[in-house]
């Protein structure tokens, strides 16, 4: 009898198991979109969900399209001089700026996938994108570079200044190695998503 209860105790903590680790990804996933979906529409509260959202994009749109016209131009420089001139603001809205043009911008800066070794007795290397190759402006000489390192399932890393003799490019598309180090190293490149 008590073999009997033994063995389905273990088969139904195996289901248990098996079932956490397909919901509990897409659980987390869904989670973080409901959440950030709700945060968006309480940006412009209404009665209606979800035509918070909505209102939103349709604003971001029109900024755009307005931003991309020759007429609104000077008042956008106006507007960033004024930013620049205000002493916290000045130093927060030139790095999210930056950063924005390092992710989708014209001036993308995560596209140099490398593998970094760190210690001379420690066989520990750590994917990263090499974001700047000239310190010099920082007092730094030729030997070092800047490396940002992603973390793992968040949007978040850290930015070390690394020998440059310790860094070794990767042959690999930068979305890719983006995705597997965001992953925390469980994601793989499909054959299909290679171009």
């Amino acid at each position: 009898m008590s073999f009997s209860a033994s063995r389905t105790g273990r088969i139904l903590l195996g289901y248990f198991f098996r079932g956490l680790l397909l919901l509990a990804p897409v659980t987390v996933i869904v989670w973080a979109l409901w959440r950030s979906l709700a945060f968006f529409d309480n940006i412009i509260p209404t009665d209606v969900p979800g035509l918070g959202l909505v209102i939103l994009i349709a604003v971001l749109i029109v900024a755009g399209w307005l931003g991309s016209q020759f007429f609104f131009q000077p008042l956008a420089e106006l507007g960033e001089e004024v930013l620049q001139r205000i002493p916290v603001v000045k130093t927060m809205y030139g790095a999210l700026k930056d950063m924005m043009n390092a992710l989708v911008g014209s001036k993308r800066k995560f596209d140099r996938p490398v593998l970094v070794k760190f210690g001379s007795g420690i066989q520990a290397e750590r994917l990263g994108f090499i974001t700047q190759e000239d310190l010099s402006h920082l007092g730094l000489g030729e030997g070092k570079i800047a490396v940002y390192f992603p973390h793992s399932f968040a949007w978040s890393g850290n930015l070390l200044i690394v020998p440059r003799e310790n860094v070794t490019p990767l042959d690999a598309r930068p979305a890719d190695v983006m995705k597997f180090a965001v992953s925390g190293g469980v994601s793989q490149v499909d054959d299909d998503d290679e171009e």
